[in-house]
């Protein structure tokens, strides 16, 4: 399932990072790595903010739907 569509205040973790090699490395250095547990802390019309590591990650919906989770 797509990280884009995980209701607010659930945690998962990272099952994989798909998309072109520019945009998987991109993600992997935010910290959206295989394993990783993340947060979906709030959701707006244009994107999510997730707990990653110690940090807040202001990523859009786009985004998102590359990273699956489960």
């Amino acid at each position: 399932m797509p990280l884009a569509f995980t209701a607010a205040g659930k945690t998962v973790k990272i099952v994989k990072v798909k998309g072109k090699d520019d945009t998987v490395r991109f993600l992997q250095n935010l910290g959206f790595v295989e394993g990783e547990p993340v947060a979906v802390i709030s959701e707006n019309a244009g994107g999510l903010i997730v707990k990653i590591k110690d940090g807040r990650v202001a990523i859009s919906k786009e985004m998102a739907c590359r990273i699956l989770v489960g």
